[in-house]
């Protein structure tokens, strides 16, 4: 998100994790790695079901493990959205600690290995050849200006 102060050139390229103009990776293409992100920068990553895994994906996710639940908060992730448009799943988030600090405590969680086996057999796409997240970098933001009160 830009602050309200600087905002960014539109029609310049700029990294997600600074804001500055540089080169910005295509997600699509796995070139470059991830956004190296900050605290509180957000985040966007994509995964693909396999057809038919729809409803139990969004049952489990109903049902999420109290100790997974618990898990994110100790990576410091927050703000933490999931949307689905047919077998796409669009993962927004953002944390305290930057991305790659939650990466590293998920990563060595027992938890988080236990979710993701559990919900293996769900998807059909989940990174890229470098076994780095799908990546989906911001195009455009308006911050507008909130509801007043």
């Amino acid at each position: 998100m830009s602050d309200p102060v600087h905002r960014p050139d539109p029609d310049t390229p700029h990294r997600p994790d600074t804001g500055h103009a540089g080169p910005v990776p295509d997600p699509g293409t796995g070139s470059g790695t991830g956004p190296a992100c900050g605290p509180g920068t957000q985040v966007c990553h994509l995964y693909r079901l396999r057809p038919g895994a729809e409803a139990e994906y969004e049952r489990r996710h109903a049902e999420l493990w109290p100790e997974m639940a618990a898990l994110l908060d100790e990576a410091g992730m927050y703000d933490y959205h999931i949307y689905r448009h047919g077998l796409l799943l669009i993962c927004v988030l953002r944390t305290r600690w930057g991305f790659d600090h939650a990466r590293r405590v998920t990563g060595a969680s027992s938890v988080q290995a236990r979710w993701s086996a559990s919900l293996a057999h769900l998807f059909a796409e989940i990174a890229d050849a470098d076994g780095e997240p799908l990546w989906a970098y911001p195009v455009f933001h308006h911050p507008g200006r909130p509801p007043a009160g």
